[in-house]
């Protein structure tokens, strides 16, 4: 019996192993759709002869759609199975990412970013549902985790690869090469990967319920926190979308420099998001959440007291400090937005989500067109967030982010 217990038990590791690689690859799509072709926005914006603003939409318009389709990507999940969305998602992925490959027009081309948003989110939905489904909610942290450390290493490599691409090939091959992935990991997903929805899913009822999202809405603490999750990301897309520009057009950078330093600060933030748990644990999520909104708002006055410095370091040395406050403020925010609704955990989350990206996307879109410097860009998105930090030393803001009844 037991030699037999024994092989049972390495079956259901191996499969479990096997199921996480899976879902690895899945969460992949997004990071990748948005980073690989950073260094190829200024020769878009030469071939479109527009400005720069505009080629950053393609960004922004990917993020706002990757937000907004978890709304129906989360209820599709349940409804349908958590392998058809996954399969749907990286369909439309490799279509519209070939969509932008052969677009000839800067319209054509946000349109194929807009529906390459929900692709992405797709697949993200399915394999982090996927992962709840296989390992339960104790050991499903862990492997989220895993995922999660995934998703921050690409902003690290897939530029280095977006670089030599667009050197070798031009900026379109970053879209071919987009297309050419989802097919090959498509195939694996189709080949391996088996269905995981528990049988006692409930399918019930109207698939997206009014009501149930108005009821998260209607949580202060909810709204509050989800809102600090939107600022904080608009800050880092603010960057992402600059970063290229700002390096590359004004300061001389070539795109192995940039490069270089794009990946140094994707490092930097694979350590905050490695310490920013460590934080919490001994400190508590207060004084995490208020460490990071302290470090943000240094960062924004960093950048405007080194804004007439025309050299990267003056620009990225207040990025790298941005890093670990926005991973210190994500952290504490997001769990503390999500903690009232223990029944409708997957709602939340969705309307999370929307908050983080879509909003997020809106914002940065809307701000770009100020005609802010890329430093004095940065030093506004960052300083929005005093609001929410003197919010939070307030009684209102120690009643928001106290201990949370579940619902």
């Amino acid at each position: 019996m037991q030699p037999e217990t024994s092989a049972v038990s390495q079956q259901t590791a191996a499969t479990g192993t096997r199921l996480v690689a899976l879902m690895v690859v899945l969460v992949l799509f997004s990071p990748l759709a948005i980073d690989i072709y950073l260094p190829a926005l200024p020769a878009m914006a030469e071939t479109f002869a527009v400005d720069t603003a505009r080629v950053q939409d393609t960004v922004t318009w990917f993020m706002f759609s990757l937000g907004l389709g978890q709304l129906l990507a989360g209820p599709l999940a349940d409804r349908l199975g958590r392998r058809p969305i996954a399969l749907g998602g990286v369909t439309i992925y490799a279509l519209s990412a070939a969509m932008a490959y052969w677009a000839q027009t800067l319209d054509l081309l946000l349109v194929a970013r807009l529906l390459q948003g929900f692709g992405a989110c797709a697949t993200s939905v399915a394999a982090f549902a996927a992962v709840r489904d296989s390992f339960g909610p104790e050991r499903s942290g862990r492997m989220i985790s895993y995922l999660n450390g995934a998703i921050c290493f690409i902003p690290a490599l897939a530029p280095i690869l977006g670089s030599w691409l667009t050197h070798e090939f031009g900026w379109r091959s970053n879209f071919s090469f987009m297309a050419g992935f989802a097919l090959v990991a498509g195939s694996f997903i189709a080949l391996c990967f088996k269905e995981t929805r528990p049988a006692d899913t409930n399918t019930d009822g109207a698939m997206i319920s009014l009501d149930r999202y108005m009821s998260v809405l209607r949580e202060p603490a909810f709204l509050f926190h989800a809102t600090l999750c939107m600022l904080s990301m608009a800050v880092i897309l603010a960057y992402v979308t600059s970063a290229p520009v700002w390096l590359m057009m004004e300061l001389g950078q070539d795109m192995g420099q940039f490069t270089l330093w794009f990946g140094v600060n994707a490092a930097l933030n694979i350590l905050a998001c490695m310490i920013a748990p460590k934080y919490m644990d001994k400190f508590g999520t207060r004084k995490t959440l208020s460490a990071g909104l302290i470090l943000l708002v240094i960062s924004g006055a960093a950048m405007l007291a080194f804004s007439s410095i025309s050299q990267a370091w003056a620009f990225m040395g207040p990025i790298f400090m941005c890093s670990f406050g926005f991973a210190f403020v994500l952290g504490s925010s997001a769990g503390k937005a999500l903690a009232p609704f223990g029944d409708r955990a997957g709602t939340a989350a969705a309307l999370l989500g929307l908050f983080q990206m879509s909003g997020a996307g809106i914002m940065v879109s809307l701000t770009q067109r100020l005609d802010l410097t890329p430093p004095m860009l940065l030093t506004f998105q960052m300083w929005l967030l005093i609001p929410g930090l003197l919010i939070l030393w307030s009684k209102l803001g120690h009643r928001w982010h106290g201990a949370v009844p579940a619902h």
